[in-house]
């Protein structure tokens, strides 16, 4: 097999892993948001670590960490990145376990365009009229969807935000996925753990005093988060860009088919319309994404 029909192998399974979430997250209904997404960064921690040292990796962390150290910028780009991400975990296991399914996978629609303006305003990339057309295209959606719920859909927003700024955080900090999710996790393991204390001390926490299968299910949330994050690293390191851009789309497509289909949330005919308008939008983006690219590849060769 080559290599880049292993990178689209690694992206797909990172991308339906990703996308099949909701079916763990779910098993944790009767354990608080907040808890799930301490035990998720402590365990993913552990887990990471392990993984370092058993792959031999533990001198490069430490020089990650050095370098991170000397470098303050991106010291702290990866700190607040990690705040984010945290953010965005959180908005996301909330959202699985309060049927708010079909608005997550709406947000991880709108992130990949949300990070296309984040692109331009921040690293002065430039747009192509169909580009800037889909861009457009989908906002009008959002506001069909806006005007239907009678509220913002702000769960599907500060989800795309929240990603979208992490993805403007990490852009120009290249570190192995593995390590980088060590280190990541590392920024957030003193509130973690902090927090975990007090849970205890009060007899609020959901770990050690429910059953075996939830203290089992918090453990192995750590592989379930490393696991899609290492393949994708592997998908991207081996196809190109736009390809592993559209391939991400299998992730939100098997959140709203499970939120529809398999926990029956409510799914309108203004909400099939404004999803056929992302989707759209999302089809003449990559398309033409995909013709620069092949245009691009003419010129050179």
């Amino acid at each position: 097999m080559s290599n880049e029909k292993k990178g689209v192998w690694a992206a797909f399974l990172a991308y339906a892993i990703w996308g099949a979430f909701p079916l763990y997250w779910k098993l944790l209904e009767h354990v608080p948001s907040m808890e799930i997404l301490l035990g998720r960064v402590i365990w993913s921690f552990v887990f990471t670590v392990l993984v370092v040292i058993i792959f031999g990796m533990r001198k490069d962390l430490i020089a990650d960490l050095k370098y991170l150290w000397t470098h303050q910028k991106s010291f702290w780009q990866l700190a607040c990145a990690s705040f984010v991400i945290s953010m965005n975990w959180y908005l996301y296991i909330w959202a699985v376990t309060h049927e708010h399914l079909i608005e997550t996978s709406l947000g991880y629609y709108i992130n990949p365009l949300l990070s296309v303006i984040f692109g331009v305003v921040f690293f002065k990339e430039s747009l192509s009229r169909a580009q800037w057309a889909a861009t457009a295209i989908a906002f009008i959606a959002v506001i069909l969807l806006t005007v239907n719920y009678g509220t913002v859909p702000w769960v599907a927003i500060l989800i795309a935000l929240s990603f979208a700024i992490y993805g403007v955080l990490k852009k120009k900090i290249t570190l192995d996925a593995t390590r980088g999710l060590a280190i990541e996790t590392l920024f957030i393991l003193p509130f973690a753990l902090g927090y975990y204390i007090y849970l205890f001390t009060t007899s609020q926490a959901s770990f050690l005093h429910i059953n075996i299968q939830t203290d089992v299910l918090m453990i192995v949330s750590g592989i379930v988060t490393a696991v899609p994050l290492i393949l994708f690293a592997k998908g991207a390191q081996n196809i190109p860009l736009y390809l592993l851009g559209f391939i991400q789309y299998v992730a939100p497509t098997i959140v709203l088919i499970l939120g529809v289909v398999l926990y029956k949330e409510p799914f309108s005919p203004v909400e099939l319309l404004a999803f056929s308008i992302i989707w759209v939008a999302l089809l003449l983006f990559s398309g033409s994404k995909i013709i620069e690219i092949r245009k691009a590849h003419h010129k050179s060769a």
